[in-house]
């Protein structure tokens, strides 16, 4: 594979970054496309490599990595994602396949309901969509609290909440957000610096976990779509989201080796199981 080539276009209220790596020997396959949000393109590198007879295409978000907004503390929506991933696809060739995961999933379903003729497969790895939850009212308060958390307090009180939220196992337990966490323990910051364009608890969580999808346009897609799950991860709430979305199309999740994070190959101090995971991604695009 060679080294990735690094391209921007212009989008309403941003500029794209992205990058493409192209395999040593020519293919008939597209360009596969691996994204996350707000995860950039740096979290893709390990699975990134265990494709080098594919054209790899990542890419920064809008609002973060190297990826810029012209309002830095506006949220940002997906379907203003999806539409930041509509040109990148017409300028890598026109039609992908996808593996998304988080809010990169929750954004490429967004994308597939709109432009079903730009993506072949998305296999769509446990999106945090907490409006197909049954602890819906819940799940969706707790997120909103991060978010009011992090404009009222900063980013240490924020991830600390969030950090537990994406820990529990089972249904989010009313009054989530009241509950005191001391961002101490997770090693993050006790003092606000002001800031509040973090991409996450600033940008991201609440439009991404609250985002409706058009179920009925995703089920007439011409796209294959695949929920995918880690099988390390059952019962969380991003776990429980890919089994919502795959029940309401009338599918069943996929179970991928590993957790949330298990295609990362030490990226960000975090281990999955690349290996393993690029296997399956690679089976579940060869049907």
């Amino acid at each position: 594979m060679t080294d990735p080539k690094t391209f921007t276009l212009e989008a309403p209220g941003a500029v794209i970054t992205y990058d493409v790596r192209q395999p040593e020997s020519a293919t008939d396959e597209p360009p596969l496309l691996l994204i996350g949000s707000p995860m950039d393109a740096s979290g893709f590198v390990s699975l990134a490599a265990r494709f080098p007879d594919r054209t790899i295409v990542t890419y920064d978000p809008r609002g973060t990595g190297r990826s810029t907004k012209s309002d830095p503390v506006s949220e940002s929506t997906p379907d203003q994602h999806a539409e930041d991933l509509s040109k990148v696809i017409e300028a890598v060739g026109g039609q992908v396949d996808i593996f998304a995961s988080s809010g990169g999933a929750v954004n490429a379903l967004a994308l597939v309901a709109k432009h079903p003729e730009q993506v072949r497969t998305l296999v769509a790895h446990e999106p945090p969509a907490c409006q197909v939850l049954v602890d819906r009212e819940n799940a969706l308060a707790a997120t909103t609290n991060i978010h009011e958390t992090y404009l009222r307090d900063g980013l240490g009180p924020a991830m600390a909440k969030f950090i537990s939220l994406v820990s529990i196992q089972g249904e989010i337990p009313a009054g989530f957000g009241d509950q005191p966490v001391d961002p101490a323990m997770f090693g993050l910051p006790t003092e606000d610096d002001g800031t509040r364009d973090d991409p996450l608890v600033g940008q991201n969580i609440v439009t991404c976990t609250h985002y409706e999808h058009d179920f009925d346009a995703l089920r007439d897609a011409t796209t294959n779509v695949v929920l995918a799950v880690g099988i390390e991860g059952e019962g969380t709430l991003a776990y429980r989201g890919g089994e919502g979305i795959a029940e309401r199309l009338g599918t069943k999740p996929v179970i991928f080796p590993s957790h949330h994070a298990g295609f990362l190959g030490g990226e960000y101090g975090q281990q999955g199981d690349p290996d393993a995971f690029a296997a399956k991604l690679r089976a579940v695009l060869a049907g």
